[in-house]
């Protein structure tokens, strides 16, 4: 209530009707700047413009915050693709492909719940939000199986969620160009003529065998911490965690690594010398730049389906590091995407620099989405045909 003038009423101050969304979309893109765990109540009020008890009279908790906020990003996908006027396959896919290269610009902020923050759902709404993203690929699978009447319905959502992957891309870096729906736009339809690749077979039922460890107890607690951290999230492994599952007291973990972030730290260094390495070793046996972008595209698609929970921890993690190692990890980060950006202009010399970086970014993100959906399997030969579509984009 605002105060008056001597002589007059108070004055009552209506609160915006969009309230609860503006805090819902304060949230979100604190939620995908700094990670889930890291924002409070107060610091999405103070975005808003509000106090934190403010808050509470919308949402229960910073939880339904986040729940809301997954919807909405959801919910513009399915309101983007939901009754197309197209009156051909062809024609609706495009439509629909457009509008949904509009949302991820538009919502690039945010987008990174769809990929990473959802982890933090409960399993009942995590299974909410997997029937509305299944609903989505459902809506672009149905015209482009009209359209390529010799895919299975398998492989048609196969070649959507690579597509939508793409235009996920956006929430992971912030280059940008005039032209960036229309490329992502264009790299989509690529993903949607190509090749499918043949998913594996089901996983076996028998139990796998026991993985050998390494004998050092350092090696041994980082390899425990990167596989943790993968399957349940940083925030919810506990140092004690980790050093029960290398076969030590906790006590004993701080021998070798003063904190847990020292830990998640340590991961990201391997990560990073290892994909250096493997990057530099590729450019460094290739015969021209078409020959080296092919060469790092299989090296890459090599790391990532070896080394499958140490990739998982170095995409998903980043906001969880201590603020100096995040800002010099950041700096290898964005050198090896311009490794890839300066062999793209080398062999597409008429590809601007910032296209040509937008589409890097969208290859290395459908390498990791679709080794993930393959269960980066290599005995069949996935890893290949992932090489073979990630090179096909890059190439169109």
């Amino acid at each position: 209530m605002r105060a008056a003038a001597s002589g007059e009423s108070p004055v009552a101050t209506k609160r915006p009707k969009d309230r609860k969304d503006r805090i819902a979309l304060a949230g979100a893109e604190l939620f995908c700047e700094r990670g889930y765990h890291r924002v409070s109540v107060d610091e999405i009020a103070a975005v808003v413009g509000i106090s934190g008890p403010a808050v509470y009279r919308h949402f229960p908790n910073k939880y339904a915050i986040l729940v809301h906020a997954t919807r909405d990003v959801a919910g513009a996908l399915l309101a983007a693709t939901a009754d197309p006027h197209g009156t051909t396959a062809e024609g609706i896919l495009d439509e629909q492909l457009g509008a949904l290269a509009g949302v991820a610009v538009a919502k690039r902020r945010v987008a990174g719940l769809y990929q990473w923050e959802r982890r933090y759902l409960t399993p009942e709404h995590r299974q909410e939000f997997a029937a509305m993203l299944a609903t989505l690929v459902s809506r672009l699978a149905d015209p482009l199986r009209d359209l390529r009447p010799d895919l299975t319905a398998g492989q048609s959502e196969f070649l959507v969620n690579a597509a939508l992957s793409a235009f996920g891309s956006v929430s992971v870096h912030r280059a940008t160009t005039a032209g960036t729906e229309q490329l992502l736009t264009r790299v989509a339809w690529t993903l949607l003529r190509a090749d499918a690749p043949q998913p594996p077979a089901p996983e076996p039922t028998a139990p796998d065998a026991a993985p050998v460890r390494p004998a050092s107890r350092r090696e041994l607690l980082l390899s425990e911490a990167i596989r943790l951290f993968h399957h349940q999230g940083y925030h919810a492994v506990a140092v004690e965690d980790i050093g029960r599952a290398a076969g030590m007291q906790a006590s004993s973990v701080y021998r070798y690594f003063p904190s847990k972030a020292d830990l998640l730290a340590a991961a990201y260094y391997r990560a990073t010398d290892r994909l250096s390495g493997a990057t530099t070793a590729a450019i460094a046996e290739a015969k021209d730049p078409a020959d080296a972008l092919n060469r790092v595209v299989h090296a890459y698609v090599a790391f990532a389906f070896g080394q499958s929970d140490l990739v998982a921890v170095y995409l998903a993690e980043n906001n969880n590091l201590p603020d100096e190692d995040r800002h010099q990890l950041r700096g290898a980060q964005r050198a090896h995407v311009e490794e890839w950006v300066r062999l793209v202009v080398a062999v597409r010399p008429d590809m601007p620099v910032a296209d040509a970086r937008v589409l890097v970014h969208a290859v290395l993100n459908v390498i990791t989405d679709i080794g993930r959906l393959g269960r980066f399997d290599r005995a069949t030969g996935y890893d290949v045909q992932t090489a073979r579509l990630a090179l096909a984009v890059l190439r169109a």
